[in-house]
């Protein structure tokens, strides 16, 4: 790979939290993004399956445009059909140039139509310097974005679909074909509390990153374009995070970014054919796995409104994909953040479900949400046949952070129990509130 030297240098650091600017130079300046595109393309993904126009269970047909992307690719066939989330996470961690073409084309029809979505979506969340062409981030005429609003690209990918995030500091996944690495596994390994985003590259760019660490209750996203190489990128985007957390404040109120205006259809277009997709669920009596799977409805009446795609679906995905890849007795390198509000009351969509399934578990107090996560996945991954379709939930409270899982039985939450307290692993039962 050849150092891009020429290549234009711009950099961002804002306060996650509050969105607050804390460091930017040459912020405005247009320049070409890389595979900084996909962050887009994977949000408009999960958009996409939250209103109903396409599940992760899809299977996805690859077009011989798509197949045909140069690298970095995943090496699709032209012909072949792949679930959804084997792309989503090719395009997401390997930055598969192909896995993203074939998702914009899964969801508008052409990735002419899918650049035209993308820059829709671009207006609606404030990202008024950025043009998309492509859904890889391939050079093109055009197709250019600048530091800012990539930044802002990334805040919103971390709060609007936090349960999706976890896939962004995953060091490899199984991809449906094969097991990819990380692009961004250097900078994950090597700066404590990195979780994300996303890297790019090309001679046009340089070498790019948006990246994002969480220390206590601070968290930070750092942007650089223009890096001469991997190296000299990542160091410069850890002095900018270090900078980050010496300027923020260590408490500050948490400002969500707005929601976009939904920018989408639920009706396709297929041939001539225009085929109305079924729109998001409102109301669920058990709310189900994966977004988009089919729901079994019970004679029950309906406990409460609940959104299927408001369940974390980290865990379910981590398990599945452990399953798949034989990776049961593997610990995940870095669990995903559960983005937790403080002071708002807190939905547990599972709580609502039938079956009495209204109890939990704690599985210990720690002194970082981020222990409290480490420990949830850990003890997912080791016990799955008591606590698979379980909701995990770290709440904070004046004395540190509690380990829970929700949405049990009384039968087995107490089983659960009893098989951790043999490992020696501290649990005690959390009945209905």
């Amino acid at each position: 790979m050849t150092p891009a030297i020429a290549a234009p240098y711009a950099a961002m650091v804002i306060d996650a939290r509050s969105g607050e600017v804390l460091h930017s130079r040459n912020a405005d300046t247009r320049l070409h993004p890389a595979s900084l595109t996909k962050m887009m393309t994977l949000y408009i993904a999960f958009e996409a399956v939250k209103n109903g126009e396409i599940t992760m269970d899809t299977k996805v047909r690859v077009s011989k445009h798509a197949a045909a992307e140069p690298p970095s690719k995943l090496g699709l066939k032209s012909g072949q059909r792949i679930a959804l989330r084997y792309l989503v996470r090719a395009a997401a961690v390997k930055s598969a140039n192909d896995a993203a073409t074939a998702i914009g084309e899964a969801i508008s029809g052409s990735e002419a139509a899918f650049a035209r979505r993308m820059n829709r979506t671009a207006k609606a969340l404030g990202m008024s310097n950025t043009t998309f062409r492509n859904a890889h981030g391939l050079t093109e005429s055009g197709h250019l974005s600048t530091a800012r609003d990539m930044t802002t690209m990334g805040r919103h990918l971390l709060y609007d679909y936090p349960q999706y995030y976890n896939l962004f500091s995953r060091t490899s996944t199984y991809a449906g074909v094969r097991e990819v690495a990380n692009t961004n596994r250097r900078m994950l390994g090597s700066y404590r509390g990195a979780d994300g985003i996303k890297t790019g590259y090309t001679r046009a760019a340089g070498f790019n990153l948006v990246a994002s660490a969480e220390r206590g209750s601070e968290r930070i996203i750092a942007t650089v374009f223009g890096g001469r190489s991997t190296a000299t990128r990542n160091a410069r985007v850890a002095e900018l995070l270090d900078l980050g957390f010496k300027r923020a404040p260590s408490r500050v109120a948490l400002r969500k970014p707005a929601l976009p205006v939904y920018n989408g259809s639920p009706n396709q277009t297929v041939g001539s054919k225009t085929v109305r997709v079924a729109t998001a669920i409102k109301k669920s009596l058990r709310p189900m796995l994966r977004p988009g799977s089919a729901a079994t409805p019970a004679p029950a009446p309906l406990i409460a409104e609940v959104d299927p795609n408001a369940i974390n679906l980290g865990i379910e995905d981590a398990l599945e994909e452990a399953k798949s890849a034989s990776l049961v007795n593997k610990e995940p390198t870095r669990p995903a953040p559960l983005i937790v509000e403080d002071q708002e009351p807190q939905v547990v969509t599972r709580l609502t479900t039938s079956g009495g399934r209204h109890w939990g578990i704690n599985v210990g107090r720690y002194t970082s949400r981020y222990a409290a996560e480490k420990m949830l996945l850990k003890t997912a991954l080791s016990e799955i046949n008591t606590l698979d379709g379980s909701l995990r939930k770290v709440v904070k409270s004046s004395r540190g952070f509690d380990a829970n899982f929700m949405g049990l039985s009384r039968e087995t939450a107490d089983l659960a129990c009893r098989r951790l307290q043999a490992r020696q692993i501290s649990c005690f039962m959390i009945g209905p509130s």
